[in-house]
């Protein structure tokens, strides 16, 4: 049975990233996968969090912050200002997890960044994609602490990208859409580095157990995703 895209099984959906998107911001992203679109804005503060100070421990810190716009799905959402959501809660600790683990916090200073993910139109893979382009600006900030001469290092060690992938219908298949996603048998993130690494993990079984070998076998289809995410980060980054 084709997808409802129509695409292969280990078909990726059309993906750009396009850089400078912010006036203000010190690094700033806006990347489209399919009909998912997600505004990343990387905002640096010349302070450690709060907590780092009152600890005196060294080093900066990154953080970010994921939400979604109250048109951004089919049904709008209430804005996150007026009602708490503990889905945006656990992503953006998840994307803030990704970027800490290829960021050396003591090469980035006493500084703190901020990463946004704000998204503008939502059809699946939003926290993949906030991820992904998260991590370009991100590296454009750093770039920024560089020029003006705040840090004499790159702190990054390694880019950071995510996919998603999960049993549909019976198929093992890559990056799923919201038609897909909504129904998978399966549905998980991977989040790798530039290294071939993974660095999260996180796989439901949304109507039945799965077997290991299944999980196996999107790790596979997953690295061959996040390898030709980060190419083209390198290639919008050059």
């Amino acid at each position: 049975m084709l997808r409802p895209s129509l695409r292969k099984p280990n078909q990726m959906r059309p993906v750009s990233m396009e850089t400078g998107v912010n006036k203000w911001a010190e690094g700033s992203c806006l990347i489209k996968i399919g009909g998912t679109q997600v505004l990343c804005t990387a905002t640096v503060d010349f302070n450690q969090p709060v907590w780092k100070r009152v600890q005196n421990k060294p080093g900066g810190w990154v953080t970010a912050e994921y939400s979604m716009l109250p048109r951004a799905n089919s049904l709008r959402k209430p804005r996150e200002t007026l009602l708490k959501d503990h889905r945006s809660a656990e992503i953006s600790r998840l994307i803030g997890r990704a970027f800490r683990s290829v960021v050396d916090m003591e090469k980035l200073g006493r500084h703190t960044i901020t990463i946004d993910c704000d998204v503008i139109q939502g059809d699946g893979g939003t926290r993949c994609a906030s991820i992904t382009g998260g991590f370009v600006a991100l590296t454009l900030a750093v770039r920024w602490l560089m020029n003006q001469g705040r840090i004499s290092e790159n702190p990054i060690r390694e880019h950071v990208a995510a996919v998603s992938a999960g049993l549909w219908d019976g198929e093992l298949v890559l990056d799923l859409d919201y038609d897909e996603d909504c129904v998978a048998e399966l549905d998980s993130n991977f989040v790798m580095s530039g290294g071939g690494k993974f660095i999260e993990v996180q796989a439901t079984g949304e109507q039945h157990p799965f077997e290991p070998t299944q999980l196996n076998a999107l790790m596979n289809m997953a690295t061959e995703g996040c390898k030709k995410l980060i190419e083209l980060q390198k290639q919008v980054l050059d």
